[in-house]
């Protein structure tokens, strides 16, 4: 499957849903998600609150070298985001099991950063189905932790790493996006240089080129991926939607999927989706933010104070958007 992003119908664009209160969404939320096993999607929307900004265009790609710088000065601020009080939301529902499977189209790891303390790595796996891949590794043939990589191109391009300390020094960051970019102007990219990973040289591959485990834009989704999220949806009875526009097609036809099957679906987005006015889609536009623990608190009734797991998570999260989102 490749990976698609039309243009969302100007029709939608300009149409609004009705304004709806925090009380009647958390309500109308609760009762969605309160008969369980429940497929939960999500999008850039949901990071936003940690700090990484909505995701802008489909500009860079791997291939060319100056994604590669881009990425490197954007991988940190991605790295050391935390989950948000979101994040830590929907984590208390994968818990206690309202929520069977989570699918992201995010590429920072921070739902499984929320819940890692609470479930192990194969659970972890098991329940949560990153998309678009992951910044969080970097391979071609071989696998290559990100850090590791980080480091190897510090050591290929000195100018560029006291670049990044000074950034880090003086308090500056650039504008990140959530595939790790950055946005730079007046900069040569002239002297940059890639490192080629030394276990295919050492196997007399041509091509050493390396790259995140991130699909880009006209990338072809992997196979077992796409099947797994197919699979997800169509295990589960309801599928509920959070802070993606659902432009790239993977995302949109798992929504497509669910309505042809029959299942309920709940669309909680602020501004237009692609998912507007698709019959079977209920859409309520409130932030995430402002209602996702009072759902939870809802549905879990004296559970929410009893248990010390939802007690830890409901005291963890940050709320720290990005001041120009």
């Amino acid at each position: 499957m490749r990976v698609s992003v039309p243009t969302i119908p100007h029709v939608l664009t300009t149409a609004s849903n009705a304004p709806i209160s925090q009380a009647v969404a958390v309500e109308r939320i609760a009762q969605f998600l309160s008969p369980g096993n429940v497929a939960l999607l999500t999008g850039a929307g949901v990071s936003v609150d940690s700090g990484i900004r909505a995701y802008r265009g489909k500009d860079g790609r791997y291939m060319n070298p100056n994604y590669q710088l881009r990425s490197y000065l954007g991988y940190p601020p991605v790295r050391d985001a935390l989950p948000n009080t979101t994040h830590c939301a929907f984590a208390a529902l994968q818990y206690t099991s309202y929520v069977s499977r989570l699918i992201t189209q995010n590429v920072d790891g921070l739902h499984k950063k929320a819940i890692a303390h609470v479930w192990d790595d194969n659970l972890i796996s098991k329940r949560i189905l990153e998309l678009h891949g992951s910044l969080h590794v970097c391979f071609h043939g071989h696998v290559v932790d990100r850090d590791t990589f980080q480091d190897w191109i510090s050591t290929y391009n000195p100018y560029w790493k006291d670049y990044v300390v000074g950034l880090e020094a003086t308090g500056q960051k650039p504008r990140t996006n959530p595939d790790g970019d950055v946005e730079l102007e007046g900069v040569s990219y002239d002297d940059f240089v890639v490192p080629k990973c030394p276990q295919c040289a050492l196997e007399g591959r041509h091509n050493t080129n390396q790259k995140p485990a991130v699909i880009f834009f006209g990338e072809s989704i992997p196979v077992a991926v796409r099947n797994r999220s197919f699979h997800d949806v169509e295990q589960s009875d309801r599928l509920f939607i959070v802070g993606t526009t659902l432009a790239t097609f993977s995302a949109f036809r798992l929504v497509q999927r669910a309505v042809k099957l029959g299942k309920p679906v709940l669309l909680l987005n602020v501004g237009p989706t692609r998912g507007d006015g698709l019959p079977g889609v209920e859409k309520i536009e409130i932030p995430a933010a402002n209602v996702m623990w009072d759902v939870v608190r809802t549905i879990l009734g004296t559970r929410f104070a009893a248990d010390p797991v939802i007690v830890d998570l409901s005291k963890k999260g940050i709320y720290n958007p990005p001041s120009d989102s």
